[in-house]
């Protein structure tokens, strides 16, 4: 993630300050270094901040310098999009935070319905095909169950002389 200088200086004074709070251990909780495991209520306000002073600003600013015509192109919101991802997994690891968690979780949902609502799952918006297209497809089908139903019908009359 390329960040400035004033940006990454900052980001290393609050993981610092995080750091030399230092984190409450949990009874019975270490991880395979022997550590505590930082319960998770330390990782919401100071890691909260990180996250929205140096990952979502820099996505931010990223994206509003890209055309909003270009959102839903994958190619031209990759790196953003990366570059985002990459920095909440560094500041969560910074941190001893767990990765993903429900702040991410929450981070990246607000994020899709802030910059990416309108796009489909291909990048295009959906829409119905134009009515000679869409009209065999459902025309056909309504003839041939009436023809499979007359049929039916006049084959049971047939067989039982009534024809």
């Amino acid at each position: 993630m390329a960040l400035d200088c004033t940006s990454l200086t900052k980001l290393t004074l609050v993981l610092c300050v995080a750091a030399a709070r230092g984190f409450p251990p949990v009874s019975g909780c270490s991880g395979a270094n022997g550590r505590a495991i930082p319960p998770l209520s330390s990782c919401s306000g100071a890691y909260e901040r990180a996250i929205s002073d140096f990952c979502v600003t820099k996505f931010s600013l990223d994206m509003e310098a890209l055309d909003q015509s270009l959102w839903c192109s994958w190619s031209d919101t990759f790196q953003p999009y990366e570059e985002l991802t990459n920095c909440t997994f560094f500041v969560a690891v910074k941190m001893h935070c767990f990765w993903p968690n429900r702040l991410i979780d929450e981070l990246f949902i607000r994020l899709h319905r802030d910059y990416f609502h309108d796009c489909a799952l291909t990048g295009r918006l959906l829409q119905d095909p134009p009515i000679r297209i869409l009209g065999p497809f459902i025309g056909v089908p309504v003839l041939f169950t009436l023809l499979m139903t007359a049929l039916v019908v006049w084959s049971g009359k047939c067989c039982q002389g009534i024809v």
